[in-house]
C-alpha cells in the first residue's frame, strides 16, 4: 500500500484514505476471528482463571491503563526532548526512543504474564498490539489525513516481517509451541543488531 513509486511508479509514494479503510476492513476481520476463537474455547480452561469481582478488574484496568498513559507519555516526551537536544533525525527518534518508550507498557504487561504463567497474555499483548497498530491505528490515522512514505523505510518493514516470520517460525523449531530461552536471547541479539544500524543510518 506505501510503495506507490514500487510498484505504480507514482511521482510519490503514501498511505491514502483508501488505503486506511481496506486496513480497518482487515482489523474487523481480525476481531471477528478473535471473536470467533473465544466461541470455541473449553469451559474447563476457563475453570481454571481465578475469578475477580467486575468492579474490581474494571478499577485494575483503569488504573492500569492511567498509569501506562501518563508514564509513557513522561518517557516519550523526555527521551524526544534529549534526542532533539542532541541533534539526531526525527526518523532515528521514532524508530528507537518513541518506539521503545510506547513499547516499555508491553513489555511490563509480558514480563508479568510471563512470570504468572500466563503466556497466552503474554504473546497474545505482543502480536496484538503490533496487529493494532498497523491495522487501526495506521488506518485511523490515514484517515484523518493521507500519510507520506519514505522509500527508506522499506528496511525497516522487512525487519518487522523477518521478525514475525521468524517468530511463526520458532513456535515449530524445538519445543514447538513454546519461545525458548535461546530464541529469546535471539531476538535480543537482533534488536541490538537493528538499533545499532538505525544509530550509525541516522
Amino acid at each position: 500500500m506505501a510503495n506507490d513509486v514500487l510498484i505504480d511508479g507514482a511521482g510519490f509514494s503514501v498511505i491514502t484514505r483508501i488505503d486506511g479503510l481496506m486496513l480497518l476492513a482487515f482489523f474487523i476481520i481480525f476481531l471477528w476471528y478473535i471473536y470467533g476463537i473465544s466461541k470455541c474455547e473449553k469451559d474447563d480452561e476457563e475453570a481454571k482463571i481465578k475469578e475477580i469481582p467486575i468492579p474490581k478488574s474494571l478499577l485494575f484496568i483503569g488504573l492500569g491503563l492511567v498509569c501506562l498513559i501518563f508514564g509513557g507519555k513522561w518517557i516519550v516526551d523526555g527521551a524526544v526532548q534529549l534526542a532533539t537536544a542532541l541533534g539526531v533525525s526525527e526518523s532515528l527518534i521514532g524508530l528507537t526512543i518513541v518506539a521503545a518508550g510506547t513499547s516499555l507498557p508491553e513489555l511490563a504487561t509480558s514480563a508479568v504474564a510471563a512470570y504468572k504463567h500466563n503466556a497466552d497474555i503474554a504473546v497474545g499483548n505482543i502480536v496484538g498490539s503490533n496487529i493494532f497498530n498497523i491495522f487501526l491505528i495506521l488506518g485511523v490515522s490515514s484517515i484523518i489525513r493521507p500519510l507520506p512514505f519514505l522509500e527508506t523505510s522499506n528496511i525497516d518493514i522487512l525487519m518487522t516481517m523477518a521478525a514475525s516470520l521468524a517468530l511463526f517460525a520458532f513456535m515449530f523449531i524445538g519445543k514447538k509451541k513454546f519461545l525458548e530461552r535461546w530464541q529469546g536471547v535471539f531476538f535480543v541479539l537482533v534488536f541490538i543488531t537493528y538499533i545499532t544500524f538505525l544509530i550509525v543510518r541516522g
